[in-house]
């Protein structure tokens, strides 16, 4: 086996590793590899971003969910969910206070609410588009058609996020009801990426039934998928799903991947979570310096930040919070990083 250190080199040097390398990288996870892949990330994310943080504005827009993700606390069938829509005037001043706090990407993100179809949000798209051009507009609305994705980039949506999960089929299947595929779920992100948007994928780190090998193969599909962004962090279980007394992941491996995928991808957009910030008051710190150049403070209405609660013990209020980006950005200069003002694109390469 090839020693992990000189797995960490010929990943900064290749930018690839095969499956068995990766695995093996993964397996021999200590405290000095550890050390010596971030050394190595943050060499590579500071000649490609220099020492900026991009900062996205996230609104959330609906906790209602039509499927049934066996890890998700707003899955369909969590009769004790809080339920809530945010209207298209609600959204619309959630992205007028971001705007004048200094926010140049809106994140929409929710359940996969049937009742956001294509009109009404092609509507709210382009009036976000017409009051703020200068702006970035995600969405993260789940699996749709492909005329939906083509209709929702027409009207304004620049990047779209779509966490694969995970990249082995049959773990997929342990995570989710039949009724959701794992192949319709990879073809969607084909798909966004041939429409044109900047896709984001991702994946739990610690899910259930994981083991080195899935990850292997996640590190793999993001090297030959090459997303815009990445979006990973520790699975935290939720009481009130089938999961719920499953043991949950630790920010040290989560930290330990981002490392890896800022060797894999030097331009890769790849946020600090708020799930590291929920698992340690420092997570979003040990992110950053372990590679990670976003942060998504929540834009959403206070009153029903507590309602979207995906994982159990989500932080909601405080500095995660958009209207205290001045706490934020303080925070990051403590660690020698600076919060811009800006749309956030991946660099070219």
């Amino acid at each position: 086996m090839i020693d992990g250190f000189a797995l960490a080199a010929k990943l900064e040097t290749d930018r690839s590793l095969s499956l068995a390398e990766y695995e093996a990288l993964l397996r021999q996870r200590s405290e000095a590899l550890a050390a010596s892949l971030r050394e190595r990330a943050v060499r590579v994310r500071q000649a490609v971003y220099g020492n900026t943080v991009f900062t996205r504005g996230l609104i959330e827009i609906s906790s209602y969910c039509k499927n049934n993700c066996y890890y998700c606390g707003i899955r369909r069938d969590n009769r004790s969910a809080e339920r809530y829509r945010l209207s298209p005037k609600e959204i619309l001043d959630c992205c007028r206070e971001g705007w004048d706090l200094g926010f140049r990407t809106f994140v929409l993100q929710g359940g996969e609410d049937p009742y956001f179809n294509d009109a009404l949000l092609c509507g709210m798209l382009r009036q976000i588009k017409r009051e703020f051009p200068a702006c970035a507009v995600t969405l993260s609305l789940g699996e749709r058609s492909r005329d939906s994705y083509q209709k929702l980039f027409d009207a304004g949506a620049d990047r779209y996020l779509l966490r694969h999960e995970t990249a082995d089929k049959a773990h997929y299947g342990q995570l989710h009801p039949e009724t959701m595929s794992w192949d319709h779920r990879m073809q969607c992100l084909t798909t966004l990426k041939e429409i044109g948007y900047q896709v984001g994928c991702g994946f739990m780190v610690g899910s259930p039934g994981q083991t080195e090998r899935e990850l292997a193969k996640d590190l793999k599909f993001v090297e030959r998928f090459r997303p815009a962004m990445c979006g990973i962090g520790p699975f935290i279980p939720h009481k009130d799903t089938p999961f719920g007394a499953e043991p949950g992941g630790s920010v040290e491996l989560s930290c330990y991947l981002l490392s890896i995928l800022r060797l894999i991808q030097p331009n890769l957009l790849l946020p600090a979570t708020t799930a590291l910030g929920t698992l340690d008051p420092l997570g979003r710190e040990k992110g950053i310096q372990s590679g990670a150049n976003v942060v998504m403070p929540n834009l959403s209405p206070v009153s029903v930040r507590k309602k979207y609660a995906l994982y159990d013990n989500k932080i909601c209020t405080g500095e995660e919070s958009a209207q205290c980006r001045g706490c934020l950005a303080q925070r990051m200069a403590a660690i020698g990083y600076e919060l811009v003002t800006d749309r956030g694109d991946p660099k070219t390469i």
